[in-house]
């Protein structure tokens, strides 16, 4: 078998740090309190909005949030998945006014505070596109237990191998559950209703 280089071998390590780290989160979900871990997803942090003020997870308190991770060069995942968190928010009509997706890029080099407005304003201007230093992104990104690594293309085309999971956060702060980033605008605004309909 052809052996791993070491950016090969370093995208495993945290693919499998990424899908370990959620399968415990839901192993917490689904066990009784008696029993649970201390596992979690999500937590502080601050970050850089569209028009340079400081924002962080307690301005979102309140809201349910989709957060996804990802970057505006990306291809393919990234734009589709906002898309079908906007036709989500259509879904859910008024409640989609308790909603905030947030797109945070795991390229704060090349995604400034204002590219990351501009590409999430030409999706849906609902969507907030955060940004900010790279120490900012590494501690989002370790809360979130969130990956993003740079892929060698050849053609400066500047791709990343990048989580594509959105987390679904309860307006108290807290992991309620994740999507796959191929769900469809249906299934997100399902999804949201559910937990909105459990939470009351």
């Amino acid at each position: 078998m052809e052996r791993l280089n070491g950016r090969h071998r370093a995208s495993v390590f945290h693919c499998a740090v990424f899908l370990g780290f959620i399968s415990a989160a839901l192993f917490v979900a689904t066990t009784p309190a008696s029993a649970a871990s201390p596992v979690t997803i999500g937590g502080p942090f601050s970050l850089v909005a569209p028009d340079g003020t400081v924002v962080t997870d307690s301005d979102f308190h309140g809201k349910w949030m989709l957060v996804f991770f990802g970057y505006t060069n990306c291809p393919d995942t990234c734009p589709t998945t906002l898309s079908q968190m906007a036709i989500a928010l259509d879904r859910l009509g008024a409640e989609g006014k308790r909603v905030q997706p947030v797109f945070i890029t795991v390229d704060p080099e090349r995604d400034t505070p204002s590219a990351m407005g501009e590409y999430t304003r030409a999706i849906d201007p609902r969507i907030m596109g955060l940004s900010g230093s790279e120490r900012q992104i590494a501690a989002v990104s370790r809360e979130y237990g969130a990956y993003g690594e740079p892929r060698a293309s050849g053609h400066g085309d500047h791709l990343f191998d990048h989580s594509t999971y959105i987390y679904v956060m309860n307006p108290r702060g807290e992991f309620a559950r994740g999507l796959e980033a191929d769900a469809s605008g249906d299934q997100i605004a399902d999804t949201l209703r559910r937990l909105m309909a459990q939470a009351e």
